[in-house]
């Protein structure tokens, strides 16, 4: 039997490792599906009763007031009754299908803003401190404005979701393409890529964690941005939605419905990051073997 030259199986092993160090983990080796959902619902579910248990601590103690800190029964009741008449799903769905149809906008607009930023010296300094101090400006403060420019309709709303996500999904996106490894703009531009192949092809999927962080982010922005401007902007002509039912709890004194108003708005929230963005993100970091992938 003809004998290995050592130095070839030392080759040999030292690039198999190197490949093994470049792939991403396999799929057998992640935790089981039911493991993985069990991570994923058990700790939320036991962070919730321990709430509740505190809070029924609390109520029982008399601490405060009954208008102040109703039972958690209470807010169920309520939480029961609007889910029973259907009231509860109109709500939702109202708010909901705003804040996703502005989202979709504020990505269509932020999106070629953010490239125009990275990649345009003269815009990036000219634009590059607003977009900062608009995403620390409270969305609320356009609220006013947006009413005084377009009366109490939807536009007000619209307005002032775009305001409160547009600077933080673009300066996501500047973030992302900043930490992209010059080579690689310089590989598609040897290869003949033009300005808009090469931000489609090369600069987008590269930037494409810290452009997901900026549309978390955003997202964030433009569902409280929504509820602050349905809870000052009411009008029967903007129908009902999640901030509309928290103020009605605020003007009727009624604590439950004050509670019940935002324990929605709390699952409308945790429901879009567990079932929209936390898979998407799983998923772009798995791609590039990263541990938050898994």
């Amino acid at each position: 039997m003809p004998q290995l030259d050592p130095e070839l199986v030392d080759a040999d092993a030292v690039g198999a490792g190197l490949d093994a160090l470049d792939t991403p983990p396999d799929t057998a080796q992640r935790p089981s599906l039911a493991r993985r959902i069990a991570w994923a619902v058990l700790p939320p579910v036991a962070f919730l009763v321990l709430v509740v248990t505190v809070w029924q601590a609390l109520w029982a103690a008399a601490i405060w007031p009954e208008y102040q800190l109703p039972a958690p029964l209470k807010v169920w009741d309520e939480l029961s009754e609007q889910f029973a008449t259907g009231a509860a799903l109109s709500i939702i769905w109202t708010s909901v299908s705003r804040a996703v149809f502005g989202f979709l906008i504020a990505i269509v607009v932020a999106t070629p803003l953010g490239l125009l930023v990275a990649k345009v010296r003269v815009v990036r300094s000219a634009i590059g401190p607003f977009l900062s101090g608009l995403q620390s400006l409270p969305s609320v403060a356009w609220v006013p404005a947006a009413v005084l420019w377009f009366g109490v309709k939807p536009t007000a709303l619209y307005t002032v979701l775009l305001l409160g996500s547009v600077p933080s999904i673009a300066n996501g996106l500047v973030a992302g393409i900043d930490q992209i490894p010059p080579i690689l703009p310089r590989v598609g531009k040897v290869l003949g890529a033009g300005r808009l192949a090469a931000s489609w092809h090369i600069l987008l999927p590269a930037a494409l964690p810290g452009y997901l962080a900026g549309l978390k982010q955003g997202w964030a922005f433009s569902w409280r941005s929504l509820m602050a401007a349905e809870i000052i902007a009411v009008s029967p002509l903007l129908g009902k939605g999640l901030g509309a039912y928290l103020d009605d709890g605020r003007a009727l004194a009624d604590m439950p419905t004050v509670i019940a108003a935002i324990v929605l708005i709390l699952l409308v929230g945790v429901g879009i990051e567990l079932l929209v963005f936390r898979p998407i993100e799983r998923a772009v970091l798995r791609t590039r073997g990263l541990s938050g992938g898994t």
